[in-house]
């Protein structure tokens, strides 16, 4: 019986510096010190069960972290806060954009930093997490803010916490009577599947409407180990959705799309959000124009079943909040456009 193959880029452990990436081959020496440059100004962190994901550098799943001299290009439309969450926290680690939600971003740490995040100058091994005192300071807005009825545990990555620190904060948040619902946004089912453990998911019993949003952005995401942490997930009564970027040379075509969303509903994952790329620094090379988003994710309207559409949505750059992109239906005054591209005259519309 032969032994299986082994991944090209197997690793025992996170890779975070560029003379690891040069050892495990993923870039070439020649490359040394344009990444040490890159390094100055962006973490990197490939963990081992991702980088068992890439077949070389430049593929769907390696151009999403290996780090490279591009993101040096910035461009002039590109922002350090693109969303605008620091003039809209009112206390550290809180982002109050919505009236009836605010995120709570315990820590700035991730399990892997993805080359085109959005919070890419604040995120990193120092980010650290919110000492006790923050800590306290930002529990107590959210106490003292009775209209917030969702709050959303985001960084970083909250499920990078111990399982002690996530539990007493999903315990604190389950105390308020005025928050209903709990979501937390992670990459880590498919980033480093074995961190979802038993004690992980006893830290997120609650018995306040628990929601669990999973970043992924190729359907080789959802190897086997990021299959089982999604089951193991959903056998706690979380519902999951997942969260996409539209990103060039990763999910840019209508076959990586259909099977990226197919791939999570068959994994009782609701596509929710396909994001337009937010424009932070160095970013430009990962851009789709939202003219391109909007054919693609038409070309899937009638080829996959509507748990499989997510909105295509863009955050309007200084804080403004999400607006749906389309596609548009509507061509005119009572006409409508179906999805083999035939127009319909309707008597009301």
């Amino acid at each position: 019986m032969s032994s299986p193959v082994k991944p090209p880029f197997a690793t025992s452990r996170t890779l975070r510096t560029p003379d690891e990436l040069i050892a495990a081959g993923m870039v070439a020496p020649t490359q040394a010190a344009e990444l040490r440059a890159v390094a100055q100004h962006y973490a990197t962190a490939i963990p081992p069960a991702f980088a068992a994901l890439m077949q070389s550098p430049d593929d769907p799943i390696g151009v999403q972290v290996v780090p490279s001299a591009r993101e040096l290009v910035v461009t002039p439309e590109e922002r350090s806060d693109p969303i605008g969450d620091d003039a809209l926290s009112p206390v550290p680690g809180i982002v109050h954009r919505y009236a009836d939600r605010a995120l709570l971003k315990p820590l700035l740490v991730c399990p892997l930093y993805c080359r085109f995040c959005f919070r890419r100058e604040h995120v990193g091994p120092d980010g650290g997490v919110l000492d006790e005192g923050a800590l306290h300071r930002a529990l107590e807005w959210l106490r003292t803010h009775e209209q917030i009825r969702e709050v959303i545990l985001t960084g970083g990555d909250p499920l990078m916490l111990s399982p002690r620190r996530l539990g007493e904060i999903v315990a604190a948040l389950s105390a308020m009577a005025h928050v209903s619902t709990i979501r937390v946004h992670t990459r880590v089912p498919v980033a480093a599947p074995e961190r979802v453990t038993d004690a992980l998911l006893d830290a997120l019993e609650t018995e306040k409407a628990m929601w669990m949003a999973v970043h992924v952005n190729h359907a080789r995401e959802l190897a086997p180990a990021a299959r089982e942490s999604l089951r193991r997930i959903v056998r706690r009564g979380i519902p999951l959705l997942g969260q996409s970027v539209l990103l060039r040379g990763v999910n840019d075509s209508e076959p990586a799309l259909e099977a990226l969303f197919r791939t999570m509903v068959e994994n009782r994952m609701r596509p929710y959000y396909l994001h337009q790329l937010d424009p932070a620094p160095g970013t430009a090379h990962f851009h789709v124009p939202v003219e391109e988003g909007q054919r693609l994710l038409a070309g899937l309207r009638g080829r996959v079943t509507g748990l499989a559409w997510p909105i295509y949505v863009l955050d309007i750059p200084g804080g403004y909040g999400k607006v749906p992109l389309g596609p548009d239906y509507i061509t005119g005054v009572h006409q409508v456009r179906d999805p083999q591209g035939a127009t319909h005259r309707l008597d009301r519309l």
